[in-house]
């Protein structure tokens, strides 16, 4: 799947992979490894994999959403009817969200051994994270179509110079004054600033495919805000502590806007008939289409692999880190692939699982 934009072809299913795959990487560098002496030469080699596989997929959810801005907020479809709109968007995703919180209860509960009253399951959905940590993604993407039919009379007929200056308060908000805070005891009201958080990764995916850098500079900004990511957050931790662990990772600090950026910029430069060929490889197109069962399903699959399911035990800390996590994620990804699939060809299955 490929669609026109400002640019040229906007890469949907590439950059479904990429994200999806990111995601999973993510994930596979998070796993805890308790049993381990943090100060150890094996603890401080498992914090460096984890810190660099943390950072340089940290991409991931700003590539989802700047994607997701991008194919429903174009100007074009700003006068389709609100209920044939919802209706779209509950087809897609009200049933698979209903379903896999019932398979991670399920899960919790032989896993975890989290056996949660079906009221106090009813209610850890509705409120949120859900049964398990990656549905908090699901209840943004829900925000964002709440906002969908309302950004997109905006973006019909906003300036771009209005638009521009709308980012630079988002980034203000979201990025700069919370980054101040570091250096001494700096504090804004955080209602100065309303317009921040994930709202200006979803307007500004719409707008990024008019827009057009060179590429030296794109580059530029991917490598510089990765490796800010990943010295940043040692550097943070040793002087100010564990408790600013995230601060680097997290997608609204200034490093994980430009690298973000950058890379779905990047992503959009490439020549079209070369995107027209990434988009019709089949592994890539059958990963776009199935990139919401796979994000739902793939955490099952990672725990399995670190609880000795399938026969051997995959950790973190069950060889080098630089290499089990990667493996982790390899495995993860080609597994979920391999489960999702052949579901998807059962008919009424296949609009449950997403």
């Amino acid at each position: 799947m490929h669609l026109k934009n400002g640019v040229g072809v906007l890469p949907v299913n590439l950059i479904r992979t990429i994200a999806i795959v990111f995601v999973i990487l993510l994930h596979a560098s998070t796993q805890p490894y308790t049993d381990i002496e943090l100060m150890s030469t094996q603890g401080v080699q498992i914090w460096w994999a984890s810190n660099v596989y943390n950072s340089l997929s940290r991409v991931c959810i700003p590539l989802f959403v700047m994607l997701t801005g991008a194919l429903l907020l174009q100007p074009s479809k700003a006068d389709e009817p609100i209920k044939v709109f919802f209706k779209k968007r509950w087809t897609r995703l009200g049933v698979p969200v209903i379903f896999w919180a019932f398979v991670y209860f399920v899960w919790a509960s032989i896993v975890n051994g989290k056996i949660l009253p079906f009221d106090n399951s009813l209610l850890a959905l509705l409120t949120g994270p859900g049964p398990y940590y990656h549905f908090w993604y699901l209840y943004l993407l829900f925000g964002m179509y709440l906002l969908t039919p309302v950004l997109r009379i905006i973006l019909k007929y906003a300036d771009k110079h209005i638009l521009r200056y709308t980012f630079v308060l988002w980034f203000l908000g979201t990025a700069v004054v919370p980054l101040l805070t570091l250096f001494g005891q700096f504090y804004l009201n955080e209602n100065f600033f309303i317009f921040t958080g994930w709202i200006g990764y979803f307007v500004i995916g719409a707008y990024l495919t008019r827009v057009q850098i060179k590429p030296s500079f794109l580059i530029t900004g991917l490598v510089g805000g990765l490796l800010w990511t990943i010295i940043g957050t040692y550097l943070v931790i040793g002087s100010l502590g564990e408790s600013y662990s995230q601060f680097f990772y997290d997608g609204f600090s200034i490093n994980m806007i430009i690298a973000s950026t950058a890379l779905f910029l990047l992503l959009l430069s490439i020549p079209s008939n070369l995107q027209k060929s990434m988009e019709k490889n089949c592994l890539i197109q059958l990963v776009s289409a199935n990139t919401l069962p796979i994000y739902l399903f793939h955490v099952i699959v990672l725990e399995s692999l670190q609880n000795g399911y399938f026969g051997f035990t995959l950790k973190i800390s069950s060889m080098n880190p630089f290499i089990a996590i990667p493996l982790s994620a390899t495995l993860t990804f080609f597994i979920s692939l391999a489960v999702i699939l052949p579901l998807k060809k059962i008919p009424y299955v296949n609009k449950i699982i997403g």
